[in-house]
């Protein structure tokens, strides 16, 4: 929160108009503070009702104004949201995207409000709506997500091309909580032509989690695809997901490389290839440290049963210790949320040893099997298994891809 006086100094304008726009209920987010008024630092300066215009276009016509070549070099997410400055609405959005990918929740909570109750147009409504679905991911809140998800399907659009983005937006969110019963059409085959080019980087992230939903659930015996049977489809994916990381690289977009890599490195992870698993661990590491993009980490721990944790301890023992505390609200909310919207129970308080166990086992690996693999006795295997059917509640290993 900043004083009228900086609000002042910061929107050019006098500390008395700021007092009466406050006054006038005008700024949104502005509270009383005994004598004097406090303003949200994101807050934008509302016009005069005799220059209104319609609100400047966003330079990107994205869900996240992140994940397109905005943000174009790792280390300089300040630098990228200074050249909003002519654009003060989707520089919020921008800020508040990357608060996001840093973990700060209570921050991106207070923005996305502020973007549903501005009603400032279509994007910044949808980029509030997400931002807000999110947010009730790391709470583990259903009644949030759902008014979320009212919000970002009552965003004013006036084209096919935004309700295609409003499509998108809600695809979007439901893959991270691994829910594909609403995908659109389009998005299922990976056909991108409906969405403007700057919704591309993204939308090929999110379908990239729709594929490794797919090859889980072929791996773990939940779906059924006619010859293809076991890890096959898991070990297919790198193949599809290396040439848009380079792609990403090529087009400079940070945010999308991320999560590319990290996505691959949970195929290879998962099919046995340690190597190459590290290798784009690594290349991901690089760029989400330079601007502390912890909450990236976070969303993708619980796939890496240590992995990813052991690789990250290794460059920086301070950013170890921060996304460990991350992960602790993060996991809870994850699992509560995504249960409530599957109609599940996902377990939240297994160790990485006893998750890989169980994710194993429902890969449909035998006892000596997994003893082979993760180079434990065949008394220990048990021994987990064992845990995880307590922990869990589950009958026995043949439920444990429902916890997963």
């Amino acid at each position: 929160m900043i004083t009228v006086k900086q609000a002042a100094e910061k929107w050019g304008v006098t500390v008395r108009r700021v007092q009466g726009l406050c006054k006038e209920g005008k700024i949104k987010g502005a509270v009383r503070w005994e004598r004097t008024w406090m303003i949200p630092d994101y807050a934008v300066l509302p016009k005069r009702s005799n220059e209104e215009k319609p609100h400047l276009p966003m330079p990107k016509k994205c869900p996240f104004l992140d994940m397109t070549s905005l943000y174009g070099e790792a280390g300089k997410a300040e630098e990228s949201s200074s050249l909003l400055v002519n654009n003060p609405e989707a520089r919020v959005l921008f800020d508040a995207q990357i608060s996001y990918r840093r973990g700060e929740i209570d921050k991106v909570y207070d923005r996305a409000r502020y973007f549903l109750s501005a009603h400032s147009g279509f994007y910044a409504i949808l980029g509030g709506g997400m931002l807000l679905a999110l947010c009730a991911i790391w709470k583990g809140d259903i009644h949030l997500w759902n008014e979320a998800k009212r919000h970002i399907c009552e965003a004013p659009c006036d084209t096919k091309e935004e309700r295609e983005i409003i499509s998108l937006a809600l695809a979007i969110i439901d893959s991270s909580v691994y829910d594909n019963k609403d995908f659109p059409e389009w998005f299922l085959r990976g056909c991108f032509d409906a969405l403007p080019p700057d919704a591309h980087p993204s939308a090929k992230v999110f379908y990239i989690k729709y594929l490794y939903m797919a090859a889980f659930g072929v791996a773990s015996k939940q779906v059924e695809v006619e010859g293809i049977s076991g890890l096959a489809l898991m070990r297919m994916i790198p193949n599809t997901i290396e040439p848009l990381i380079s792609q990403a690289v090529v087009d400079k977009t940070v945010i999308p490389e991320i999560f590319l890599r990290l996505s691959c490195a949970v195929a290879y992870h998962n099919s046995g290839q340690r190597e190459l698993a590290i290798e784009h661990i690594d290349k991901a590491l690089s760029l989400v440290l330079p601007d502390g993009l912890y909450g990236i980490i976070v969303e993708y721990i619980r796939h890496f049963d240590g992995l990813l944790e052991e690789r990250l301890e290794l460059i920086d023992t301070n950013a170890i210790i921060l996304v460990k505390e991350l992960y602790k609200t993060y996991s809870v909310g994850w699992a509560r949320l995504s249960g409530a919207v599957r109609n599940r129970y996902i377990a939240s308080n297994l160790t990485s040893r006893e998750r890989e166990v169980a994710k194993l086992a429902a890969f449909g690996f035998t006892t000596r099997e997994i003893s082979s693999l993760l180079y434990i006795s065949e008394s220990t295997v048990k021994q987990t298994v064992l845990r995880v059917v307590q922990k869990t509640g589950v009958k026995d290993r043949s439920e444990f891809s429902s916890i997963l």
